[in-house]
C-alpha cells in the first residue's frame, strides 16, 4: 500500500548530477550519488548510459571519493572528471583531474597539481586539456606552487588575513592568498600532465565565485581561450564582467567585449570558431536587467556583439551551446514558475531573424541541465529535469521523435510512495496584479474537509516555486500530514519579466508582503482550509519575509512560523558574503540612510512580533550570517512569544547531511503540529480593506 513521502524515504532516492553526451550522441555520462543515512554521508558514482535504448545503465566508478564534472574526450574514449581520492598509495590533498576509459576500467590520475584542479574543457586534439585552479599569483611554475603548498600546509596559525574586498562565499573563505587561473595540462606524454600556468604574471584572472568550467571555453581549433574576468582594480560580487580571448602559443591575450553598461559572461565558440556566443545583460540600465545571448563575431577586424532577444522577456539560465550545424542555439530559461529549454534560431544583422527567434525545444518542469551533439538527423538533446510530480530524470530527444528515458534509477521507491496534486492558481497581488500560486495536496486530498495550510516562501528574492523537485524543502513531505502546501511568487520572483522582478527595488518586503497577504485571503476562502491552522515558513529571503510576516500580519492570523536562514537585521547583514549588492537591492547604504534600511528590516518591527516561531540557523552560513537567527531567536523570548531554536554548527545556508535533514524536518513538521492542535477561537478576518480575491484560474 503507498503511503506519503518521508524524509527517511527522499534519502533513499539517488540524486542526479552533471550530464555529458558522447561526441556522436550514442552515449551519456552522469553523476549518481546515492545517500547513506546511517553513515550520515553520500558517494558519487559516473554512469554509462545508451541513448538508443539499447543497453541499460552501468555503473562506471566504484572506488569512494569524489566524482564530478564528467566530460568526454574528443574522440568520445575516453571520460574525465575532476575526483579526490586515494589511489596506488598516494591520497589526493587536493581535487586532482582524472580519466576513465569509457568501455570501463580503472580511472588513472591524469594531473599532480599541488593546488589542486578546480575544474576543465577539452582541448580538440585530446592531448590536453584547459583547467583552472586557485594559485599564488606570485609564484612561478608548477614546482614553485608545490612548494608553497607544503609551507602552507605546515602553518600553524589558522587567522585568515586578507585586504580583499571579495574573500568568502556562502560557506568557505577564497583560498587565502591565491587567485583563479587558466592552466595548460598537457597529456602528451605518458603519466601525469605537466602544468603551464596560462596567466602567470598577468594582472587576469577568472571570476572567483564560479570556479567551475562555465566561464571559460576551448576554440576549435585549439588555439585560444574565451573567458570572463572582472575587470574592475578591486574584485567585488556583482561587479559587470568583460571578456578576452588568450593565444595558447603566445600567451598574448586581447580584449573581445568590454563596456561600462554590460555585464558579459559564459562564452561559447561557434562550430567554426569565427563567432562566439556569450550571455549579455545591460547592467548599467538596472542590477536586475535579464541575461539574455548574443553573439560576437571574431575574425581580424575588431570583434564586433549583438546581442538576441531584445524583445524576448525572459532571462536566461545556463550558457548558450551552439547546435552542431551554427546555426542556432540552445539554452534554459524560466517562464511563470517553469523551466524549458529554448532553441534561438538568427540570421544576419539586418535579417528580421537578426533579433533572433526563440522557440521551445522541450517544455518544463524544470530542466536542470542539459548537452547537445551530433549532426543533423542524428543530432540528440540530452536533458535532466524535473517536477513536482518526480526528482531528476535523463532524456535523450533526436530529430523527429519524442524523448526517450535513460534511467529508471527512483521508480522502484517511487512505487511506493503516494504524492498528492500540484497545480496553480493566480489571485491578484500587489499592485492589483496577478501572482501565482502553487499548491501542493496531501494524498487523499478530500475538498470536503478541512485541512491545514503552511506557506511554503522562496528565497531569493530572484528565484521562483516552480514545477521542480525539492530536495530540502520537498513539498510532498510537508504535506504528508494533511496540509495543503501553497508556494507564492511573489513580485520579485523570477520568470515573470523584469518589471516584476525589478518592482521591489529599495521597497522590499512591501509588494512581497501584499502578495503572500493577498494568497492567504484567498486561501482563507476555500472551504477546504481550516483557518485556524494557517502557517508560513520559509528560508533566506522566504525567511526574511517570515519575520517580517511575524511583525506586521495581524494576530492570530498565522498560527506558527518557521524562520530558516532568514534576514532580521538589514544592518547586521552586511557581514554577508554578498554585501557588495545591498546597496543596489535596498536602494542606499545604512550610513547614507538608515531610516531607508530600517524600513526594509524585520528586526524594526520587533515590538509587534507575537506569533510563535521555530528559527534555524546553520553557523557556517556566509550568505545570511547566523546572528540574524539567534537575534531573531532571542527576541522572540526577550518579549515572551512561543519560541524554539534549531541551530547547526556545521552546516551553511543549507541542511546537508542526512541525519541533521531528517532531524529539520522532524523539527519543522512537529512545530506545526505542536500548533496545530484545535484551539477556541474566531476565524480570522481578510485583511481589512480587501475582499478575498478570486481565483484567475489554473495555469
Amino acid at each position: 500500500m503507498s503511503q506519503p513521502l518521508t524524509v527517511d524515504t527522499l534519502w533513499q532516492l539517488q540524486r542526479l548530477g552533471a550530464i555529458a553526451l558522447s561526441p556522436d550522441g550514442r552515449q551519456a555520462v552522469c553523476t549518481v550519488t546515492a545517500c547513506d543515512m546511517d553513515a550520515n554521508r553520500g558517494r558519487t558514482a559516473l554512469w554509462l548510459l545508451d541513448t538508443t535504448g539499447a543497453r541499460a545503465p552501468r555503473r562506471l566508478t566504484t572506488a569512494p571519493g569524489r566524482h564530478a564534472q564528467p566530460a568526454w574526450s574528443p574522440r568520445g574514449d575516453r571520460i574525465a572528471f575532476i575526483g579526490q581520492r586515494e589511489q596506488q598509495g598516494k591520497k589526493d590533498e587536493a581535487p586532482q583531474l582524472y580519466l576513465i576509459a569509457a568501455d570501463g576500467g580503472e580511472a588513472v590520475r591524469a594531473s599532480d597539481f599541488a593546488p589542486g584542479i578546480e575544474a576543465f574543457r577539452w582541448l580538440p586534439h585530446g592531448r590536453g586539456l584547459i583547467c583552472s585552479a586557485w594559485v599564488w599569483p606570485d609564484e612561478r611554475g608548477a614546482a614553485a606552487q608545490a612548494r608553497r603548498w607544503q609551507t602552507e600546509a605546515k602553518r600553524k596559525t589558522t587567522g585568515y588575513v586578507t585586504e580583499e574586498a571579495d574573500y568568502r562565499l556562502w560557506d568557505h573563505h577564497h583560498p587565502m592568498g591565491r587567485v583563479l587561473h587558466l592552466l595548460h595540462l598537457d597529456l602528451s606524454k605518458p603519466g601525469v600532465g605537466r602544468v603551464r600556468d596560462l596567466f602567470e604574471g598577468s594582472a587576469h584572472e577568472l571570476p572567483r565565485d564560479d570556479p567551475t568550467p562555465e566561464p571559460f571555453d576551448v576554440s576549435p581549433d585549439g588555439r585560444r581561450v574565451a573567458f570572463a574576468f572582472d575587470p574592475a582594480a578591486e574584485k567585488r560580487g556583482g561587479n559587470r564582467l568583460a571578456l578576452a580571448e588568450i593565444e595558447l602559443a603566445t600567451r598574448r591575450v586581447r580584449m573581445l567585449a568590454d563596456h561600462a553598461d554590460w555585464r558579459f559572461e559564459l562564452p561559447r565558440y561557434a562550430p567554426e570558431g569565427q563567432r562566439l556566443a556569450m550571455l549579455a545583460a545591460h547592467v548599467g540600465v538596472a542590477h536586475t536587467m535579464p541575461a539574455r545571448p548574443a553573439l560576437l563575431t571574431l575574425g581580424r577586424r575588431q570583434p564586433h556583439w549583438r546581442p538576441l532577444g531584445t524583445a524576448w522577456d525572459h532571462e536566461a539560465g545556463s550558457a548558450p551551446r551552439w547546435s552542431a550545424d551554427g546555426r542556432a542555439l540552445l539554452l534554459t530559461a524560466e517562464a511563470e514558475g517553469r523551466c524549458h529549454l529554448w532553441r534561438c534560431t538568427f540570421g544576419d544583422d539586418d535579417d528580421s531573424d537578426g533579433d533572433g527567434r526563440f522557440t521551445l525545444e522541450q517544455a518544463g518542469g524544470w530542466v536542470q541541465g542539459f548537452d547537445i551533439a551530433g549532426t543533423g538527423a542524428s543530432e540528440v538533446v540530452l536533458t535532466l529535469r524535473d517536477s513536482h510530480a518526480h526528482p531528476p530524470q535523463i532524456h535523450a530527444a533526436r530529430a523527429g521523435a519524442a524523448p526517450r528515458r535513460l534511467e529508471r534509477f527512483n521508480d522502484r521507491a517511487l512505487a511506493r510512495v503516494a504524492l498528492g496534486r500540484t497545480e496553480a492558481v493566480s489571485v491578484t497581488g500587489a499592485l492589483g496584479q496577478p501572482v501565482q500560486l502553487w499548491l501542493t495536496f496531501p494524498p487523499g486530498f478530500d475538498a470536503r474537509r478541512r485541512h491545514a495550510v503552511t506557506h511554503v516562501i522562496h528565497g531569493g528574492p530572484y528565484t521562483a516555486a516552480g514545477d521542480t523537485w525539492s530536495w530540502r524543502w520537498n513539498a510532498h513531505v510537508l504535506a504528508s500530514q494533511g496540509h495543503v502546501v501553497a508556494q507564492v511568487n511573489y513580485h520579485g520572483s523570477s520568470g515573470f519579466g523584469h518589471a516584476f522582478k525589478h518592482s521591489i527595488m529599495g521597497r522590499l518586503g512591501a509588494l512581497e508582503y501584499q502578495d503572500i497577504e493577498a494568497a492567504t485571503d484567498w486561501l482563507l476562502a476555500q472551504r477546504w482550509t481550516d483557518p485556524q491552522r494557517v502557517f508560513a515558513t520559509g528560508g533566506s529571503y522566504g525567511g526574511f519575509m517570515v519575520a517580517w510576516l511575524n511583525g506586521r500580519a495581524a494576530p492570530g492570523r498565522y498560527r506558527a512560523l518557521v524562520c530558516h536562514a532568514g534576514v532580521f537585521d538589514r544592518v547586521a547583514t552586511f557581514a554577508a558574503d554578498s554585501w557588495a549588492s545591498r546597496r543596489k537591492d535596498l536602494g542606499t547604504w545604512y550610513w547614507e540612510d538608515l531610516a531607508a534600511v530600517h524600513a526594509q528590516s524585520p528586526h524594526a518591527l520587533a515590538a509587534t512580533m507575537h506569533t510563535p516561531t521555530l528559527v534555524i540557523h546553520g553557523a557556517q552560513d556566509y550568505r545570511v550570517p547566523d546572528g540574524n537567527g539567534l537575534a531573531f531567536y532571542n527576541t522572540l523570548k526577550a518579549r515572551g512569544v512561543p519560541a524554539r531554536l534549531l541551530w547547526f554548527p556545521d552546516e551553511n545556508h543549507w541542511v546537508l547531511k542526512p541525519q541533521n535533514s531528517r532531524l529539520w524536518y522532524g523539527e519543522v513538521l512537529g512545530w506545526l503540529q505542536r500548533h496545530g492542535r484545535p484551539q477556541r477561537q474566531p476565524r480570522p478576518a481578510a485583511t481589512a480593506g480587501r475582499r478575498a480575491p478570486a481565483s484567475r484560474g489554473r495555469t
